[in-house]
């Protein structure tokens, strides 16, 4: 297309969304499983501000490709685009990553496992903890190709909750595959998730002002437990559709600075335009450093309500407005819980499947709950 290249190799997302904005480079790409399989690979686009494309933008680059609109506009065979290598890519992420951190802080003598779901970050991650002082055991850092993800990383952190109580770390970090989600687990190796982080560092910003307009913006999957813990600290929380793109764009119109999703995807707009799950986990190592007390106690803040999340494999998606039999079942499920719980349905947006997500005071009451709807949709969309 008469583009030139800058090739990075392997590279976490907001390493590729740092290293184009600091580039000037007109855009920046990203080929990634993020946290599926190896098989299930997908393309992300960043601007050249390092801010991900808004919808739109991405449906007109849809059009082009499967259409025809890209025939007229190919350079001829002596303005085709050249291909260059950034060879030291990897060290000035690491550089910037680093610079996240406070400066009067060290990790000197912290133990910390970081699992890199055999993802981009196997090299970088390691290394900026290091650099900060910490002693690093590292999981999952042998990427061959096929097992990214694999029964490893953000969304299977069993394992390194293991090697927390094996090591006696006082963190656990885990990564998904393209590093742009972190959860991590106690010195006790109890999970804790982005909820609970957001939790913690909503509430260190804000005692010391520095949370824009004291405000957190999550997304509807987020447990009511985040809004009842920051309403007593005075903190408002507003919330988006799934997808950290939505999370972003609602703070940069809104001039909020913090906001993230239960799934880890956490983002700090002082510091970086898109998750980032090495720096989310400095801004929780800050917080843990200059409170002087461990995970386990800082995570107390945040106390979940029940919650039943269930996928329903379908053969097509439809409006729910028009599955009258969903549209009854979710109707009784929130007359059920009242003001004491909430019912969500959605369709994924990369799988064939509809999503189910129960919050109430009683688990047994939400599964069964769940299971109502899930028949409902199982019959709409899959007879």
């Amino acid at each position: 297309m008469g583009v030139d290249v800058l090739l990075v190799g392997p590279l976490s997302t907001p390493g590729i969304a740092f290293v184009t904005q600091s580039m000037r480079a007109d855009a920046g790409a990203v080929i990634s499983a993020s946290h599926n399989p190896f098989q299930d690979n997908g393309i992300k686009f960043f601007a050249r501000d390092g801010f991900k494309l808004p919808d739109a933008v991405e449906l007109q680059i849809e059009e082009l490709i499967f259409g025809r609109g890209l025939d007229s506009l190919r350079a001829s065979s002596v303005n085709v685009g050249r291909a260059a290598r950034i060879d030291d890519a990897q060290g000035r992420y690491i550089v910037f990553a680093k610079n996240t951190f406070p400066r009067e802080l060290s990790l000197e003598g912290m133990k910390v496992v970081v699992d890199c779901a055999n993802g981009a970050a196997y090299k970088v991650a390691p290394l900026v903890f290091e650099e900060l002082g910490a002693q690093v055991i590292r999981l999952n850092v042998s990427p061959n190709g096929t097992n990214i993800n694999d029964g490893c990383g953000a969304l299977h952190p069993e394992g390194m909750a293991r090697a927390v109580l094996e090591h006696g770390a006082r963190i656990g970090i885990a990564l998904d595959g393209d590093a742009d989600r972190v959860i991590v687990v106690d010195e006790k190796g109890e999970t804790v998730d982005g909820d609970a982080i957001m939790a913690i560092c909503a509430q260190h910003l804000s005692l010391q002002k520095k949370l824009a307009h004291n405000t957190l913006v999550a997304t509807v999957m987020s447990n009511m437990g985040l809004e009842a813990a920051m309403n007593r600290l005075g903190v408002t929380v507003e919330r988006t559709q799934v997808g950290d793109r939505y999370v972003v764009e609602h703070m940069r119109k809104n001039g909020f600075n913090f906001g993230g999703e239960q799934s880890g995807h956490l983002i700090f707009l002082d510091h970086t335009t898109t998750g980032d799950g090495v720096i989310a986990a400095l801004e929780l190592l800050t917080v843990m450093l200059r409170s002087g007390k461990p995970l386990s106690e800082l995570k107390k803040l945040f106390e979940p309500y029940p919650q039943t999340l269930v996928n329903v494999a379908i053969q097509r998606r439809r409006e729910l407005s028009e599955l009258p039999h969903v549209t009854k079942a979710i109707k009784a499920a929130e007359k059920k819980l009242g003001r004491a719980g909430r019912v969500l349905v959605r369709f994924s947006g990369t799988e064939l499947k509809a999503r189910i997500l129960i919050e109430g005071t009683d688990r047994a009451a939400n599964e069964a709950m769940a299971q109502d709807i899930a028949e409902a949709l199982t019959k709409s969309l899959c007879d």
